[in-house]
């Protein structure tokens, strides 16, 4: 049995190079980065080089950067935060968000009355840019608009621009979530009208569990976690430094190396599209997956011509044939409940039918998807 990995949205493959990173300063700077003596000092120089290195790809300011355990404990402290510390009273979100905006969002309103509202979603997956705009414009409170970057689901890429243009327009705070964009498109902030991000550096082959926001000069923000100093006050306790040096090498090398890697998988998903379409009558692509100027190039969400009866067994079909992938996000693969995402898009015929999401980076192979495809040919055809 082959052992195929499509599921890099939901984590990626560690490059060994970062795991070399990790591994020399566990074993050479294991100092506590807020100690005074040279052990201190060693394990605090990388944290702060690392901190520029990130400024620097981004195109912002240093003290911007904060690290975090990763995206959702950003996307928690910038919503929160927000409602807290800006006078926020009204949210400007939408239906397919990540659950770590979605939930926030759920819980700031049942607890404080906070006013939420859902701009309306396209069967393509993108937001309706004219029912945004008139949302913002009847807003008569201060207003936080949380929408992602890159859909984690079926890849829309939002038009980040224009939505932090509307922003600076109508005074209201722009928080994205880009989980699924750093790493894998080029993003410059001090171009954008974007006050606050989220990342996770295990999206672009870096280690679990460290992540950062982007929090822009002077916005007003307070610290959520107390205790010491670290990360200008924003967040206290000792910094996992192995972590952030080797989220710092996992970023080098995606930049590094971008347009190559980029190119190979574009090639990829192209031959996974048409080698779909050449096996399997009936199989349909979710959203504008299959739109390379509107859609990541890192995945497909595709739904197959299965039974409603036959639906519940196929990705554990797929898994004991050695597949990974995922029916949505991987945050909710153990759930009964389906995609919110799909729910919003996707017609009630369409919603009985399994949709399973592929997605790839630089270590998948056009033989791991003929493997693919064979299976899902004969689990359907069976």
């Amino acid at each position: 049995m082959q052992k195929v990995y499509f599921d890099s949205a939901a984590t990626t493959k560690i490059r060994p190079e970062v795991i070399t990173k990790m591994v020399s300063v566990l074993n050479e700077d294991y100092g506590n980065p807020s100690s005074s003596h040279g052990f201190g000092r060693s394990a605090k120089n990388h944290i702060e080089q690392t901190r520029k290195n990130i400024a620097n790809y981004l195109g912002v300011k240093a003290s911007e950067i904060i690290f975090t355990s990763g995206g959702t404990e950003a996307d928690n402290l910038v919503i929160n935060s927000a409602v807290r510390d800006l006078n926020v009273r009204h949210i400007i979100t939408s239906k397919i968000e990540h659950h770590a905006v979605l939930h926030t969002v759920q819980e700031i309103e049942s607890l404080s009355g906070i006013r939420v509202s859902y701009v309306d979603i396209h069967q393509d997956g993108s937001i309706d840019y004219t029912h945004f705009e008139s949302l913002l414009k009847a807003s008569k409170e201060k207003t936080l608009v949380s929408l992602m970057h890159v859909n984690n689901e079926v890849g829309t890429i939002l038009d980040i621009e224009k939505i932090g243009d509307l922003c600076k327009a109508y005074d209201a705070f722009f928080h994205s979530d880009m989980v699924q964009s750093v790493g894998h498109l080029e993003v410059n902030l001090n171009e954008l009208n974007v006050d606050f991000t989220a990342v996770s550096a295990h999206k672009f082959h870096g280690p679990k569990g460290i992540g950062f926001a982007y929090i822009r000069k002077n916005s007003g923000l307070k610290p959520l976690i107390f205790g010491g100093e670290q990360e200008r006050g924003y967040r206290a306790g000792t910094e996992s430094v192995h972590n952030i040096v080797g989220m710092d090498e996992a970023l080098r090398l995606s930049y590094e190396n971008l347009q190559e890697e980029k190119q190979c998988i574009i090639n990829l998903k192209k031959y996974f599209i048409e080698t779909l379409k050449k096996n399997i009558a009936g199989v349909k692509f979710n959203a504008n997956c299959c739109d390379d100027a509107h859609s990541t190039y890192t995945l497909i969400n595709v739904c197959l011509p299965v039974s409603e009866e036959k639906a519940g067994i196929l990705l554990f079909h797929m898994d004991i044939n050695g597949i990974a992938c995922s029916r949505g996000s991987a945050c909710q693969s153990g759930s009964s409940k389906g995609s919110h995402v799909l729910s919003e898009i996707l017609s009630e015929e369409d919603l009985k039918k399994p949709s399973v999401r592929f997605s790839f980076s630089k270590y998948n192979t056009k033989e791991e998807v003929d493997y693919v495809v064979e299976v899902l040919k004969k689990f359907i055809t069976e």
